[in-house]
């Protein structure tokens, strides 16, 4: 195999699977990884992938943080369905959390229900949405509000989540990595999504395929403690496939 196959090989293992390891790359082309770093290094070079600790990955995997306004408009057509299908995961009296950002808020959209349902959010856009809805009870959590996300974040909200135990909660995340786990870019709020996380017996994220192989500046958690995850059906096979091998239910539309 000569360099160009090679290269086109790498490119086209990135496609599958996002992003790539040297050491998975040096066994798969049979050649050492002194030679996969400097192949990475050209293909960089020419813009055609990131290059990053131990391996490369087909889009920058590094999130900056963007406004909730911002957010809004990318990908918006996904996000509804990917709302539409987690709506079917709740069930009449249930009682669920439903976090910041723009993707859960899709879900707050088309939320009315015919029995009663009980409602748990950082979210201010989400209370708005929903406080005129007869058969819904919001618990606003309190605090300081991020302009950026319109939610709230910090000790108070953390505290007030030690006291709730709720079914189902529904997050949103900036990046998916199947070493670093779900993350976003903010840290107090990725705290507070741990918190929420205790708070729920089932969690839920919701994040469309643009997240994949990207990595916020706060974890929220490993891959594996959570039950679901929604997407849609442009996210990396590969990915896909090495979540689902940790038992979690994969949902794509």
């Amino acid at each position: 195999m000569d360099i160009t196959e090679r290269h086109e090989k790498i490119l086209h293992i990135l496609r599958e699977d996002g992003k790539v390891k040297i050491n998975s790359l040096s066994e798969r082309l049979d050649v050492s990884g002194v030679t996969i770093r400097k192949d990475l290094k050209l293909l960089e070079d020419k813009n055609l992938l990131f290059r990053t600790h131990g391996g490369a990955s087909s889009s920058n995997p590094y999130m900056n943080e963007r406004t909730i306004n911002e957010k809004e408009l990318i990908n918006s057509a996904e996000k509804q369905k990917i709302a539409k299908a987690a709506f079917k995961l709740i069930g009449d009296n249930d009682s669920i959390i439903i976090g910041s950002g723009t993707t859960v808020f899709e879900l707050a959209r088309i939320l009315n229900p015919s029995k009663s349902l009980t409602i748990i959010t950082p979210a201010v856009k989400v209370t708005l949405e929903l406080c005129n809805h007869q058969n819904v009870e919001i618990v606003q959590l309190g605090g300081t509000i991020r302009q950026n996300s319109s939610s709230v974040a910090g000790s108070i909200p953390e505290k007030m989540l030690e006291e709730i135990s709720s079914g189902i909660l529904f997050i949103g995340v900036d990046g998916i990595d199947l070493d670093f786990g779900f993350s976003i870019t903010n840290l107090s709020e990725a705290s507070l999504n741990k918190e929420m996380i205790n708070a729920a017996q089932v969690v839920a994220v919701l994040a469309d395929s643009s997240k994949f192989g990207k990595r916020g500046l706060g974890k929220i958690c490993d891959i594996n403690q959570i039950q679901y995850l929604i997407t849609d059906s442009n996210a990396p096979t590969g990915m896909i496939k090495a979540i689902k091998e940790k038992d979690i239910q994969v949902i794509q539309v």
